[in-house]
């Protein structure tokens, strides 16, 4: 609660100040706080409700997002960006000398021990770790020239979730949040879906210096995302009537206080956390789809019902109007780690255990989408922080690399069906139409309607922007 006096407290009929302040920390006011999330810092109030939708800056591609991201670093050379010369010469030393940003001293190449095969009428060539997704290539729209500045995980997730690489930044779906709003005010704008936590946790959804508003929603246990949703008829009076009084004690205490995010920022949330008991419990429900639509994304299998579950939950959620969804894939059935696709060792069967849980979904997640007329407005991008080496580290596993690597977009308005950029022979350096993660921010804000340049807030004296100075938008992968 932002604010509590109890000489100001004036409680409900029937209830004693105790009971009522315990229903207040124990009922909807810890949803509101579950559902609000973290403090911000210096901010403004830019509306009254900061998450009612806002027209974009021109006409967008897409309404909503769906990031799925692999933490950990997923391996380009093994997965979307086939390199027969490299697996020619696979033990031998690399030709060229290697940046001086490196980690530790990797070995010789390492061809990719799987095999590659074209699908589709774009004849795009994937990997056997991924055959489900095979089936999806023509709405793909495959990077193969993405580059990161940052060489570490904690660094390169900074990085490609808020732009910056070592400072509090918001994040991308906080930008969109504070640009567009939210189509549904009964739900959070921007929800993560990490069933474990990321190694760099809450700094990569943080609102940081924007509006506490826009922080987002982290739901963690897949069978009771929020906690406190549940509500009784009977209790809907009162909880009306608290609310109200908490609402006129913490208005008391904003004035004078304008300025500071936090506080506009916890009395909307009780509001939006009242609403949420409405359609939250609903709108999170899986188990309301057809056993058909569960065994689409492969929830009658152990394998891959946990990332299924993630992407079926995503799937409703941005069509019940959230703007942004994040998923995480952070836990398999076997093995619970951070950052599951940091292949340092064990390449050949770590790899396809984290293909084995995600592609089935993932490629689920992308048919159900179309079938229901929503991949045309909904921009789904999938990645990591960065890809990695084509040298061997130990003698089954491979390094961190940011020089060049892959990732795909489909829907909101992507070029499908097509391959953009290229590394080398090698896989190692991005060297045909590079693409930056500022460029790829860029990118994204455009389908939603908003040039980056122009989506700026005034912080510590001067203007900032998701993408800092940096960023072009790519318009070679636009449809």
């Amino acid at each position: 609660m932002a604010c509590y006096r109890e000489d100001l407290a004036v409680v409900p009929g029937g209830m004693s100040r105790r009971a009522w302040l315990r229903a207040c920390g124990n009922g909807f006011g810890m949803l509101a706080l579950a559902a609000l999330l973290a403090d911000g810092a210096e901010g403004e109030r830019r509306d009254a409700n900061p998450l009612a939708p806002k027209p974009p800056m021109f006409p967008a591609r897409a309404r909503r997002v769906i990031f799925l991201f692999m933490s950990g670093g997923p391996s380009h050379v093994d997965l979307l960006d086939p390199k027969p010369r490299l697996n020619a010469e696979s033990g031998q030393p690399l030709p060229f000398a290697k940046p001086r940003l490196e980690r530790t001293r990797t070995g010789n190449l390492l061809g990719s021990p799987f095999a590659f095969r074209k699908y589709g009428q774009s004849g795009i060539e994937v990997s056997e770790l991924l055959p489900h997704l095979a089936t999806c290539v023509d709405d793909l729209c495959v990077i193969r020239s993405m580059v990161a500045d940052n060489i570490n995980h904690n660094g390169a997730c900074l990085q490609m979730n808020t732009g910056e690489q070592a400072f509090s930044r918001p994040s991308l779906g906080s930008w969109l949040t504070y640009g567009l709003g939210t189509e549904n005010q009964n739900l959070p704008g921007f929800v993560v879906i990490s069933p474990a936590q990321p190694a760099q946790g809450a700094p990569l959804w943080s609102a940081s210096f924007l509006p506490a508003a826009y922080q987002g929603t982290l739901v963690s246990d897949l069978r009771q995302p929020i906690a406190h949703l549940e509500r009784s008829p009977a209790s809907l009076q009162r909880q009306r009537a608290m609310l109200d009084l908490l609402h006129r004690v913490n208005a008391r205490h904003l004035q004078g206080r304008e300025d500071d995010s936090r506080l506009s920022a916890r009395i909307a949330s009780f509001e939006l956390a009242f609403r949420m008991q409405v359609e939250a419990p609903e709108a999170f429900d899986v188990e309301r789809e057809s056993p058909e639509t569960k065994k689409l994304y492969g929830l009658d299998d152990p394998v891959t019902e946990i990332f299924g579950r993630q992407c079926l939950m995503a799937r409703r959620l941005v069509e019940r109007g959230v703007r942004m969804v994040q998923v995480y894939h952070t836990v398999t059935s076997k093995r619970t780690s951070c950052q599951l696709w940091d292949q340092h060792n064990s390449l050949r069967s770590e790899l396809r255990n984290n293909c084995a849980a995600t592609d089935k979904p993932i490629a689920g997640l992308l048919k159900d989408l179309k079938g229901r007329g929503l991949l045309a407005d909904t921009l789904v991008l999938w990645g990591g922080e960065f890809g990695r080496s084509p040298t061997a580290e130990n003698s089954d596993g491979r390094e961190h690399h940011p020089f060049g690597f892959t990732m795909w977009l489909a829907g909101g308005g992507v070029k499908p069906g097509t391959v953009y950029g290229a590394t080398d022979e090698y896989g190692w350096h991005a060297v045909q139409d590079r693409v930056h993660v500022h460029d790829l921010h860029a990118t994204i804000l455009h389908l939603m309607g908003i040039d980056h340049t122009r989506l700026t807030y005034r912080y510590g004296g001067r203007d900032y922007r998701l993408t800092d100075v940096y960023g072009h938008v790519v318009r070679g992968i636009l449809a």
